[in-house]
């Protein structure tokens, strides 16, 4: 029986920001497209999930700052009620004998490394072949100074500092060029919400529940296929992390070099926790909420109180230690995290009227998260392989975007400049056909 397959000019793959965005260049351009998500919703590692108190909350990428204009301008657009994520009072660090007292020298420590790092040539001889790990060990500064700059890391990238070449981050971290907090603003309404308002902008030609299981190059162009239906499109735009693109069947193959570019990336293992309490005890002791964790490594909390009626920490479990504390039992992880917040803000900490848990480790999905990051020391022209894509495919991913990557600004960013690129060459295909008839 002859397949039936549906036509269109481009099929995006995944509707997270990245291929939202590029779906609402396309359409903006006129341009036919239908975008296919695996999942059962838009948003990708963006998502909002209901609480044990009836409250629905941001489970994945959540704030924002006035430093990222895509992502500021669009929830302006939708007409998002902005909400200042709380941060008066004072910082505490952990574990003793760290507290409050030397949280800010601790913190202006790490941040002054961080700085250090990004002005070191990452092409330098010296720092060849150098993880995060080893490039810290080398440095001159406090001990607590360097444990934290290495949990701070493992928190936002998410993998073992030992494991992550010094050249990534250097390169991955001068794209990330916020001077205000990025913990500035969160959505009241959500951050999923958002996605979902520009899905319903796309109208029928967002598809959920349609994961794609390969990808053809035809003599006539691209074939993409999923469980229950076959489209045909001249150029497709690959809008999912690395190591999820290198899951689709390519037929042709992939070229050696295009898949050894794919396979050069990890995804990020975090769990993010949101704790509601009756009132915002920290406050009282003239307290921020924020907690940095010297160690374990990759363990961040802060004030999310939506208001004051909505009193709320939420913490992030990044790196190795979250996957060791996963691998204990949802009941275990929540009862090792609040025993560390009683520790450090006191013994109401140990009273959530709630705890929500979303697990982001091996999310089918999406790999894990906040993003995927390059861990072979070699593979430094990765991510320069895959923006340049291949006949009829561009990859797209906030992991490749040339400012914020893997933040939602970088998700917009990348999405919009790969829908720019592809309209340009259906125009420019449409120019030649025009001039030859």
């Amino acid at each position: 029986m002859r397949e039936k397959f549906n036509h269109t000019q481009v099929v995006i793959v995944g509707a997270g920001f990245t291929g939202l965005s590029a779906a609402d260049e396309l359409q903006r351009a006129d341009i036919d497209f239908v975008l296919l998500e695996a999942r059962d919703r838009v948003g990708g590692r963006v998502e909002a999930i209901t609480n044990g108190l009836g409250e629905l909350l941001d489970m994945g990428g959540q704030f924002l700052c006035d430093d990222m204009p895509e992502v500021m301008a669009l929830a302006r657009s939708h007409g998002k009620t902005f909400v200042d994520t709380p941060s008066r009072g004072d910082t505490v660090a952990q574990p003793p004998p760290h507290g409050r007292h030397d949280a800010t020298q601790i913190s202006a420590g790490s941040m002054a490394l961080r700085h250090r790092l990004r002005n070191t040539d990452p092409n330098d001889p010296a720092v060849s072949g150098l993880t995060v790990q080893s490039w810290v060990e080398s440095q001159q500064a406090n001990p607590a100074v360097k444990q934290r700059f290495l949990s701070m890391i493992e928190g936002l990238w998410c993998r073992p500092a030992e494991l992550v070449p010094l050249w990534y981050v250097i390169d991955n971290d001068r794209r990330i060029t916020n001077r205000v907090s990025e913990l500035q603003y969160f959505l009241k309404e959500t951050m999923h919400s958002l996605a979902a308002d520009i899905a319903r902008s796309l109208g029928s030609s967002v598809m959920v529940g349609e994961p794609v299981e390969s990808i053809e190059t035809t003599t006539s162009g691209m074939v993409v296929r999923t469980p229950s239906a076959v489209f045909s499109a001249s150029e497709i735009i690959v809008a999912v992390p690395p190591v999820m693109a290198h899951e689709i069947s390519f037929q042709p193959l992939l070229p050696a070099v295009t898949d050894r570019a794919l396979v050069a990336w990890k995804s990020g293992t975090v769990v993010k926790l949101f704790l509601r309490y009756a009132k915002p005890f920290w406050r009282f002791s003239g307290l921020s909420g924020s907690v940095i964790w010297v160690d374990p490594r990759g363990l961040y909390a802060c004030d999310a109180s939506h208001d004051d009626e909505h009193p709320a920490l939420v913490v992030f479990v990044g790196g190795p230690i979250a996957v060791e504390w996963a691998a204990l039992g949802e009941a275990a992880l929540k009862q090792e995290l609040v025993s560390r917040l009683v520790v450090a803000l006191g013994p109401d900490a140990g009273d959530p009227l709630d705890i929500l848990l979303r697990d982001w480790i091996g999310d089918r999905w999406s790999g894990g998260g906040y993003s995927d990051i390059v861990e072979v020391m070699h593979a430094t022209d990765a991510e320069n392989i895959l923006r340049r894509g291949l006949p009829g495919i561009t990859f797209a991913s906030s992991e490749l975007s040339t400012s914020f990557p893997g933040y939602i600004e970088g998700a917009i960013v990348a999405g919009r400049l790969a829908a720019q690129a592809t309209i340009k060459r259906l125009q420019s295909a449409s120019a030649t056909r025009a001039s030859g008839s």
